[in-house]
């Protein structure tokens, strides 16, 4: 039997190397995994359930992921979000195959040449204004399929909503489907924010996906409130080849899976995962009207999510940084990045701008 007093220590150890009142804009994967989440892997932690898939929750989340993307769609949990987005994009390529992407895009900048190295990708990058991209920037990487000296643009990449925070409209995704089918081409869309997305847009899912063309998607879970775990969904069966062994192969197949399958459960058996996402989207916009006050910092792109870019003096920024964790996004030209996630209270941003003005006073 445990000795109690080593669980009163471990515990008092666990408060001293944690504050819990503690709130950052780094990133929304600082924080926690939300109270109802964490209910359903309790609730999934009695008895066995079958691995690898086989168990009861992950059944049924095919019946949730179906009510959200359609009634061919089929959800293959994973580990995490570079798991899912080179596995998705090598379900839909071939060796030689390459993947068009905006030159922002997580596939290209945050993935450590996963899609490359270890998905055996090209990608294929386009520069952007706002991180979007349209018919017209594909089509600057959209040629050569017979000529054998270069990869072959198989797959159109791209992510809602974008790694600048600005929000493709269902049209918008349309366009670029009907533009990339037309050439052969698939789309992928990294859905690693995807929740705040649909909150921005107040639309479901299904709306700028499977309804207006996308073949395959990486969802995300982990930034809306979950404590690990993504899925690749298929919407597209046709066009996608041997996911269960491409999951396998690439290192991604859970054994104890009921404990990613539950937690997309607990966030999209209900309206766990549009509350989470409207919240942060709303502190977003409270952060983004309060900083819009302060003479000296400029935003820089459409706040269309829970993000927002500025630009702002570089001594600022680093003082600034010793009293709230956030990140620069171009240290070189003084642009900074603010999260906020389901979790972040409006005292947080509050004192968030006390901070920068008393800072841009200084």
């Amino acid at each position: 039997m445990a000795d109690p007093r080593a669980v009163t220590d471990r515990k008092t150890d666990a408060k001293r190397r944690h504050d819990t009142e503690l709130r950052g804009f780094a990133s929304d994967n600082y924080a926690g995994v939300h109270p109802e989440v964490l209910e359903a892997l309790a609730l999934a932690n009695g008895g066995h359930q079958v691995a690898y898939g086989e168990d009861q929750y992950t059944e049924h989340l095919q019946r949730v992921i179906r009510s959200h993307f359609g009634p061919s769609a089929e959800a293959f949990p994973v580990f995490n979000g570079t798991g899912a987005n080179v596995v998705a994009l090598q379900a839909v390529t071939d060796r030689w195959g390459a993947v068009i992407a905006a030159e922002t895009a997580h596939i290209h900048v945050d993935e450590g040449g996963a899609p490359e190295r270890v998905g055996g990708l090209k990608l294929l990058t386009v520069p952007t204004e706002d991180g979007k991209l349209t018919p017209e920037l594909i089509d600057r990487q959209a040629y050569g399929w017979e000529d054998e000296h270069r990869a072959m643009p198989q797959v159109v990449s791209i992510t809602q909503n974008t790694e600048l925070g600005t929000v493709y409209t269902p049209d918008e995704v349309r366009a670029i489907c009907e533009h990339a089918h037309e050439r052969g081409m698939l789309v992928h869309l990294d859905g690693a924010r995807i929740a705040n997305a649909a909150a921005s847009l107040d639309v479901p899912m299904r709306a700028f996906t499977y309804a207006v063309g996308v073949d395959i998607l990486s969802l995300g879970a982990t930034k809306n409130g979950a404590m690990f775990g993504e899925a690749v969904v298929v919407l597209n069966p046709d066009a996608v080849r041997a996911m269960k062994h491409l999951r396998k192969l690439s290192m991604q197949l859970a054994s104890k899976m009921r404990f990613v399958s539950v937690q997309f459960e607990a966030l999209l058996a209900r309206d766990l995962w549009l509350r989470n996402a409207r919240h942060a989207n709303t502190m977003a916009q409270r952060l983004a009207a309060g900083v819009r006050e302060v003479d000296g910092v400029e935003i820089l792109y459409p706040v269309q999510a829970n993000a927002v870019f500025a630009r702002l003096p570089h001594d600022v920024s680093e003082r600034l940084q010793k009293r709230y964790r956030f990140y620069f996004w171009d240290e070189a030209a003084g642009v900074v990045r603010w999260m906020c996630s389901f979790d972040t209270a409006e005292e947080d941003v509050d004192g968030f701008l006390t901070a920068l003005r008393e800072e841009m006073g200084r």
